[in-house]
């Protein structure tokens, strides 16, 4: 996961300056236009084609999938007349989560987060303008996150076909925001496997994954927890373009925005103590080679101390010399006594659970 993921204009540049990315691509641009009793679908080739579904009473979801250049984004501004400073942020993508009310059209920025082939996490921004019978999307990568929403309109299953644009505008949060429980239950396999490691066989790489995670969860924290704040904003401030009857609806949104960040909460909690029992678990070790050499080293202190005595080859006629030199079976009587000595230190050990 990168660090920096915010991309913006030279310092100085015009507020409102739209500047097509390098890496800028082909768009998919899909429209669909539905009431209660139709249902339209269409792939566009050119943003201007949305201009004849502006003037029907019906609403009008146009969706633009991939990185979008900055023509591209423009026409759609003329055509539905988004604000140039909500389009700026549209093109600079790494926005932090936010919802911005302009006159009579609400703009929105929500991170998606996802996990990539290599078991990577990564964040996608959406940007979202709700408008009095429509609703936009931007979405800079190509999972198609919000295919279930369209299966819903296809098929007139629930109510989002009955109701208006702001609740096309909660299905596409609640989306977005349910993504995050996949991820988290990617960690969750994760960090139950790392701590299963980190018990049997801990390592230099152990301690790499555990640094990763930290960081990994960090990162995730900072672009999930503002995304609360949206919801919390759309609750409480009395915006038109959001209706009575689809605050309940962003309610259930904001309770998982707050089972979402509890887990992650959590988890960072559980790698901290992961850091912690792995500094435990290199103590226990070393303690164990150094009881280990601890007993070898007491063992052979005697049996050193003797060698030392019988090493000093005092022999002769004085009362003072060590008659056990001339002794027939002085040499294997002194390995016998040195072998009970370190049986017997080593009998002892094990009775008091030394070792």
């Amino acid at each position: 996961m990168s660090y920096f993921t915010k991309r913006y204009h030279p310092p100085g540049t015009s507020p409102g300056t739209l500047v097509t990315e390098e890496k800028a691509e082909e768009l998919r641009i899909q429209l669909l236009d539905y009431t209660p009793g139709e249902f339209l679908e269409l792939t566009l080739e050119h943003p201007q084609e949305c201009q004849p579904y502006l003037e029907k009473k019906s609403i009008t979801w146009v969706h633009v999938e991939g990185v979008a250049r900055a023509e591209t984004v423009r026409v759609l501004g003329n055509l539905f007349g988004l604000h140039p400073l909500a389009l700026e942020d549209v093109i600079n993508t790494g926005q932090r989560p936010k919802a911005d009310s302009y006159d009579e059209q609400l703009f929105v920025v929500m991170n998606l987060p996802t996990v990539s082939e290599q078991g990577e996490i990564e964040t996608e921004q959406v940007s979202l303008f709700l408008g009095d019978g429509f609703l936009i999307s931007f979405h800079r990568g190509d999972s198609r996150p919000f295919e279930p929403v369209v299966q819903r309109l296809r098929k007139h299953s629930g109510k989002i076909r009955e109701r208006k644009a702001d609740y096309l505008l909660y299905a596409l949060l609640d989306v977005i925001i349910d993504l995050g429980f996949p991820v988290l239950e990617f960690y969750s396999e994760y960090i139950e496997d790392l701590e299963i490691e980190l018990l049997e066989n801990p390592g230099k790489e152990t301690l790499a994954k555990i640094h990763q995670l930290k960081r990994e969860l960090l990162m995730l924290r900072r672009m999930l927890w503002p995304q609360r704040e949206v919801i919390n904003n759309l609750l409480r401030e009395e915006l038109p373009q959001i209706r009575q009857e689809t605050l309940p609806y962003l309610r259930d949104c904001y309770d998982h925005t707050i089972q979402i960040i509890d887990l992650i909460e959590v988890y960072r909690e559980m790698t901290s103590s992961m850091m912690d029992v792995y500094l435990s678990s290199l103590s226990n070790r070393m303690n164990e080679v150094m009881k280990v050499l601890t007993v070898i080293a007491t063992i052979f202190i005697p049996l050193t101390f003797i060698a030392g005595v019988y090493g000093m080859n005092f022999a002769g006629d004085s009362p003072w010399a060590m008659p056990e030199l001339e002794w027939y079976y002085s040499y294997p009587v002194l390995w016998l006594i040195m072998l009970a000595i370190a049986g017997g230190m080593v009998v002892y050990f094990r009775r008091r659970n030394w070792f």
